[in-house]
């Protein structure tokens, strides 16, 4: 841990952070408008992921994101559909353009707890099946358990398979470090270790477990990113997930990503929001009246 952040310049200051938070926080009513609630909806991640999720409801919500394209055409489309591996298919299917991406949380989620030939055959085949973009969590019981390396190892094969399945397309892939399991400082270090094992974005929280999505986790997230960037040059995105329902919250992660990144990130290649409930509410703000679109 103290050589990564060595390494970055970089260790968390919690006092600071708070600070900060609670300086953006004050601000929000200020930041928020038609303009960033429009950029907000454009990088949502559309996410189903229910136990009695079926092909013909996946297939519903894509047609739902369809009929939205024709209803509000001046509108941008929410940056991907986010299924179940095995509904792949009906998402790359279903969809009217590839401007909307198909993602697919992969490699055993949510627990991540499982054999590595059987992770990395997910995520292979939700590739051949059309996933843009797969969506994996850290191996968390390697990561607390100080096995490093074991966690860099994974890593590097699900990022060496997804790109392999892709055959020439672009694979996003996002890792999730399930940050309300951690410490800030352990927030750092897997954001580091992804991030150094080829990570495209990295994501806070499956939305599985009690604590998931918080400001505090964003803000260390995002100063890592910045720190990255700086040591190495490349642009790492960044998604919180897992609670993020109103349109207030999505301006907060909005603000903390423009704090600290700047408006570069602030775009769908680079910022994503995880979301089930927030679609509507983010379009009820922007229209002043109650829409319910999916």
């Amino acid at each position: 841990m103290a050589e990564l952040f060595k390494k970055y310049g970089y260790a968390p200051d919690k006092e600071a952070i708070d600070a900060n938070l609670q300086t953006l926080s004050s601000k929000l009513e200020e930041i928020a408008s038609k303009e960033v609630f429009l950029t907000c909806f454009s990088a949502m991640d559309l996410t189903t992921l229910k136990t009695n999720d079926t092909c013909e409801g996946v297939e519903k919500l894509v047609n739902k994101v369809n009929a939205f394209k024709k209803a509000y055409p001046s509108y941008p489309l929410p940056a991907s559909v986010c299924v179940y591996s095995n509904f792949a298919k009906v998402v790359s299917t279903t969809r009217q353009t590839p401007e909307l991406h198909t993602t697919c949380v992969s490699a055993c989620f949510p627990s991540s707890q499982s054999f590595l030939p059987v992770k990395l055959l997910e995520c292979e085949m939700a590739v051949k099946d059309g996933a843009d973009e797969i969506d994996i969590v850290l191996p968390l019981s390697k990561f607390l358990a100080g096995k490093f390396d074991a966690v860099r190892e994974e890593l590097r094969a699900v990022r060496k398979t997804v790109d392999e399945a892709g055959a020439g397309r672009k694979i996003t892939l996002k890792v999730i470090l399930e940050t309300g399991l951690l410490t800030p400082e352990q927030i750092a270090e897997a954001s580091f270790i992804s991030m150094e094992e080829g990570a495209d974005f990295i994501k806070t929280s499956t939305g599985k477990i009690e604590v998931n999505a918080t400001p505090a986790a964003a803000y260390v997230m995002c100063e890592c990113i910045k720190a990255f960037n700086k040591a190495t040059g490349k642009k790492v995105g960044f998604k919180p997930a897992g609670g993020v329902s109103t349109a207030m919250e999505a301006v907060c992660y909005y603000s903390i990503v423009k704090a600290i990144l700047g408006d570069e990130w602030l775009n769908k290649d680079l910022f994503r929001l995880g979301v089930s409930r927030l679609a509507n509410n983010l379009l009820s703000a922007i229209e002043g009246k109650t829409i319910v679109a999916f």
